[in-house]
């Protein structure tokens, strides 16, 4: 569930809540910051950087071609747990802007800013991905940072977000 706290021009924020092994795929936020502080609970974020397209990348993996959707390189950069003791998880742009988050462990609930906020008018929109490299569920990826790629997809059908009243002190900007 996303619980909406309030939006500017600027940015929004709000504030999301997983249940346990709920996870929010492989997703980006094209040109925009975002930080993620854990409030409760714990989450593993994986979060990638895209490459530019470069003439010396090996061809993507046989998987991209019987899939048909557009591959893109990537560098896989980490994956980490994150608690209410952690440093908050900050994205730009261009450093950790893919990424997906799993709740381990039991609930989870995180505060979410994201500046500007989306906006498809502007190419805010977000778009998401598939991994083209075969990796256990739970697995840990070998060899961090490395190039990777990645396929990108329609949003996963059994992926839904629902909404929740905030129900917290109003916001006065």
């Amino acid at each position: 569930s996303y619980m909406h706290i309030c939006e500017t021009e600027s940015f929004s924020m709000g504030v999301f809540l997983l249940r346990s092994g709920a996870c929010i795929p492989l997703h980006d936020h094209p040109g925009m910051n975002g930080m993620l502080k854990v409030l409760y609970g714990t989450l593993r974020i994986t979060c990638m950087d895209t490459l530019p397209p470069a003439a010396s990348s090996p061809p993507p993996p046989p998987p991209a071609a019987a899939a048909g959707g557009p591959c893109h390189r990537a560098l896989y950069r980490s994956r980490q747990h994150y608690t209410p003791a952690s440093p908050p998880c900050l994205l730009s742009p261009h450093t950790d802007n893919l990424h997906q988050i799993d709740a381990v462990d039991g609930p989870a609930a995180f505060l979410d800013i994201l500046a500007p906020p989306y906006d498809p008018q502007h190419g805010r929109d977000c778009h998401y991905y598939r991994l083209l490299e075969g990796m256990a569920a739970g697995a840990e990826p070998a060899g961090l940072p490395r190039e990777v790629w990645l396929m990108e997809t329609p949003q996963a059908p059994d992926f839904w977000c629902g909404g929740e009243p905030y129900p917290g002190p109003h916001v006065c900007l």
